[in-house]
């Protein structure tokens, strides 16, 4: 590992999804985690550190995470990523958008499936991706091993409270098996950036959160 980590976020959309920008300070690659709405507030932070994205990660298929994979895909070119198992997912946006009451966003192919243990490499920087259902059934977080750790648990893990797993696909065996088995596993000093709300780190989730404290 080498050169610094270029990191931005900004909450977009009604549902305020956090769509994270991940730089090599070095070789200015990047990767993008799930862009859930208005690319104009997403595509001027890639323009600012002049990043070349060459992944576009989604973290699942729901429609808040990835309303605007069609916009960013177009302005930078680069790769769509999704776990094969939430693709009849992204395949029912315009039944997601009904449930919502929005607009149906315009859908893309998916480039390539992603699964767990597949490491994304972007410039000197690599992210470990960890299999996580039960939000949805292939919901995934990122983990990158390097300083004290980082998590990008989309909507599996947030502060203080985890996914929701009443809609369809969700299940609540699962996302407790995920939680237990793949998040808790982690050190206790990764800091954990999460779909909605605020950073927090696994070791605070793990004395602090209500649906782990009981596990």
């Amino acid at each position: 590992y080498g050169g610094t980590l270029i990191l931005e976020s900004v909450a977009v959309g009604p549902l305020q999804c956090n769509c994270y920008i991940l730089g090599c300070e070095e070789t200015r690659e990047a990767l993008l985690i799930d862009p859930g709405e208005e690319a104009d507030l997403i595509l001027p932070l890639i323009a600012k550190h002049r990043l070349n994205v060459r992944y576009i990660l989604s973290t699942h298929a729901h429609i808040d995470h990835v309303g605007d994979l069609e916009k960013i895909k177009d302005a930078t070119g680069a790769q769509a990523l999704l776990h094969e198992k939430d693709l009849v997912l992204y395949k029912n946006l315009p039944t997601q958008a009904a449930w919502l009451g929005v607009p149906v966003p315009p859908s893309i192919t998916i480039d390539n499936f992603i699964a767990d243990h597949d490491e994304l490499r972007f410039g000197k920087h690599t992210g470990d991706v960890l299999f996580t259902p039960g939000h949805t059934p292939g919901s995934i977080c990122l983990h990158l091993p390097e300083g004290s750790g980082k998590l990008f648990s989309g909507d599996t893990l947030f502060y203080r409270s985890i996914g929701r797993t009443d809609l369809w696909g969700g299940s609540q065996e699962t996302i407790f098996r995920s939680l237990r088995e793949k998040l808790l596993a982690l050190d206790d000093k990764t800091v954990v950036y999460p779909g909605h709300g605020q950073p927090t780190t696994i070791g605070e989730e793990r004395r602090m959160n209500p649906f782990l404290s009981a596990r």
